[in-house]
């Protein structure tokens, strides 16, 4: 069976997805996976796909190009606590247009619901993960 799951592609712990969101930006999909590991305890795992093409016209083919991160409920301050000192730095130094803006947070709003969208419109993110 372990055979048939490596050669399939078929990984174990992808049925073991108890929540997921995707978010399109371009030629990347993110995908947030909460996942169950063996002692029941859940975590999150961050995919990024890409899409490659390769050649052109009817001689193109197509593949993704995925990188994956997993972060533990106790790291999930710490992690937050530094995307959003990234975030700040780089808002900081390189401002986005209103219009650009705008839609960032319109995005960001819809992607994080759940959370205060108060927080988001003054360029943090405020997230309060409860798995209880």
């Amino acid at each position: 069976m372990e055979d048939f799951k490596k050669k399939n592609g078929i990984d174990a712990a992808d049925k073991e997805i108890v929540f997921s969101k995707s978010i399109k930006a371009g030629k990347r999909i993110y995908y947030l996976d909460v996942k169950k590991n063996r002692k029941d305890e859940l975590f999150l795992a961050i995919t990024e796909s890409k899409k490659i093409v390769s050649g052109e016209g009817e001689t193109s083919q197509v593949s993704f190009e995925k990188h994956k991160i997993f972060l533990y409920k106790e790291d999930f301050e710490k992690f937050v606590n530094g995307l959003n000192e990234t975030i700040a730095f780089i808002s900081e130094k390189q401002p986005m247009s209103n219009d650009f803006r705008e839609k960032e947070q319109e995005a960001l709003a819809v992607a994080l619901a759940g959370v205060e969208s108060e927080s988001v419109l003054k360029n943090e993110i405020d997230i309060d993960i409860d798995f209880e």
